[in-house]
């Protein structure tokens, strides 16, 4: 079966779909709809289709594009119309997620399967709310139970939307810890080499008028109050 017959079928269950389609079950409804051709298609020749199906749509011509999120595919309207598309469909896209359940979804997809006074216990501050909250939006799942623990306390799981939220195919595709922590050091100082090279040049051209001493006077006077500062933290 030549892939330009099976790339208009592909397209069209992509487009009616309400959920993100895998591969294999693509592969299967195109040969299910194709039944009465002998030759079927395969799945090499299915994901050969939809990378073709990725490059037409990632064009400048067409506001959205052929994703992969959650293990399967959808078309999704590019950034830059996110906004457009917000105003049609009111505050449903709109709304944040505030910082508190912001935390305790991060929390979550990191230490999954975890318990609430886990989380708790992470956070220094009750989560009730924020828990109930994710699991109305759907972004968390309960996943079963901790056998192992006291009162057997409910484990909590990133859910599927938490990936089509997100744009990301699996847990594996968050950011690694030290990552993200290497983001957050904070940089030292860059002494600007030619501000030295003026200052220098300045004392050894005249260091005895009047205009140096108050300079260094005052250079020292900061330095002091800025150690004194300082010191108790040390």
């Amino acid at each position: 079966m030549e892939i330009s017959e099976i790339i208009p079928h592909i397209e069209a269950l992509i487009f009616a779909s309400e959920r993100a389609l895998t591969s294999a079950e693509i592969n299967e409804l195109v040969n299910t709809a194709l039944g009465f051709i002998e030759d079927r298609a395969t799945l090499e020749q299915v994901e050969a289709a939809i990378e073709g199906i990725k490059e037409k749509y990632n064009t400048e011509f067409y506001a959205f594009e052929l994703r992969q999120i959650g293990g399967g595919w959808q078309f999704l309207t590019k950034p830059a119309y996110h906004k457009t598309v917000a105003l049609l469909n009111g505050d449903r896209f709109m709304k944040r997620l505030s910082a508190a359940s912001m935390e305790t979804l991060a929390i979550i997809a990191y230490k999954q399967p975890i318990t609430k006074s886990e989380i708790e216990s992470i956070r220094g501050v009750n989560c009730d709310y924020a828990v109930q909250k994710l699991l109305e939006k759907d972004l968390i799942i309960i996943s079963g139970r901790n056998e192992d623990a006291v009162g057997k306390p409910l484990l909590y799981s990133t859910s599927k939307s938490f990936m089509d939220y997100f744009g990301i195919n699996s847990s594996e595709e968050l950011p690694k810890i030290n990552e993200v922590l290497m983001e957050e050091l904070v940089k030292a100082t860059i002494v600007n080499p030619e501000a030295d090279s003026e200052v220098v040049d300045a004392d050894e051209a005249d260091s005895s008028t009047n205009e140096n001493i108050e300079i260094t006077e005052q250079a020292d006077s900061e330095d002091s109050a800025e150690d004194k500062q300082i010191a108790p933290e040390e």
